[in-house]
């Protein structure tokens, strides 16, 4: 029983009409879902990934109109690593980036940026075997586009008892220093652990919420009873209707979900109507004018460039 590496990263905007723009137009990812946080559902849960909505892709973002900057401290994700094919790609971020306003850093084969809240996000050459996961953009040639997540870096209260879970309760294998990697039967992932800083962490806009681990509805009840048994507070399963979900906080402080691949977001219709349309589990779709009317408005950003 492995996880198959990232199945989705889920982070905090103040703003999500700006956060449609960088994502789909700057980044050139894939409005694959507008919905609502289950918990909340006065806020929108916003969906970006490759065209087919797979997991390990997908990075999506609860909007709290007008929130707070956040700061990533002890506890948190602090940087979302990407793949991409060649160091041309590198090349063709780092100047489509500055032209966008946002400055880049270039370490040792890779690329550094941050969105225009903060969220830390880096590129780096695929050499991992994994199948591509891309998005089509009219301004993004395919050879540049983004492939898919290739892992997370984070601080740890307690990086020994991290590590810890990552070994023998979540199957990571160590990869380097500080690294551990989660790799299943579809692809692979890692999560590094840096040493955080002075600053306590402050949850709120272009901060990471949780990264989630990808599993199968049939792995899933054997992973809640091995994490019960491990004594880890922890949701029970829960039914997110896309996919079902299973939720704890590591003894390092960082929030986990272990997310199934089923059903999927084409539940609700064929993958040629992702992101057209709000859509709901359905123990809300009574609520829905409700709903809508506490949402900004968020054009379909494809329909948008179809007609201009």
């Amino acid at each position: 029983m492995r996880l198959d590496g990232i199945h989705h990263v889920t982070a905090i905007t103040g703003d999500a009409p700006r956060n449609l723009d960088f994502y789909t137009r700057v980044l050139g990812l894939r409005l694959t879902a507008k919905s609502v946080n289950q918990d909340d559902p006065t806020v929108y849960h916003l969906f970006y990934g490759d065209e087919l909505a797979r997991p390990g892709a997908d990075l999506t973002f609860f909007e709290y109109p007008g929130a707070r900057p956040g700061r990533p401290g002890a506890g948190m994700v602090h940087r979302i690593v990407w793949r991409v094919r060649s160091p041309q790609a590198l090349d063709f971020w780092a100047a489509r980036l500055q032209a966008e306003g946002h400055p880049v850093a270039r370490p040792p084969e890779s690329l550094r940026f941050a969105d225009f809240e903060g969220l830390g996000h880096e590129l780096v050459v695929d050499a991992s075997g994994d199948p591509p996961l891309t998005a089509e953009h009219p301004e993004i040639p395919a050879e540049m586009a983004l492939l898919g997540f290739e892992g997370v870096a984070a601080y740890s209260r307690r990086p020994q008892a991290t590590a810890a879970v990552l070994e023998r309760l979540m199957g990571a294998q160590v990869r380097g220093a500080d690294t551990w990697e989660l790799r299943g039967d579809r692809r692979g992932g890692w999560i590094a652990l840096d040493p955080p800083p002075p600053e306590p962490g402050l949850q709120g806009a272009g901060t990471v919420h949780h990264v989630a681990w990808g599993t199968t509805d049939a792995d899933h009840p054997a992973w809640l009873a091995r994490v019960n048994e491990a004594g880890l507070p922890n949701s029970g399963l829960v039914d997110r209707h896309y996919f079902h979900s299973l939720y704890f906080r590591e003894p390092g402080g960082i929030l986990f979900e272990l997310a199934t691949e089923e059903p999927g977001f084409t539940v609700d219709g064929p993958v040629e109507e992702l992101g057209r349309r709000v859509i709901l589990p359905p123990w809300l779709e009574a609520r829905r004018a409700q709903i809508e009317a506490n949402l900004t408005p968020l054009p379909d950003p494809r329909a948008a460039r179809a007609t201009s």
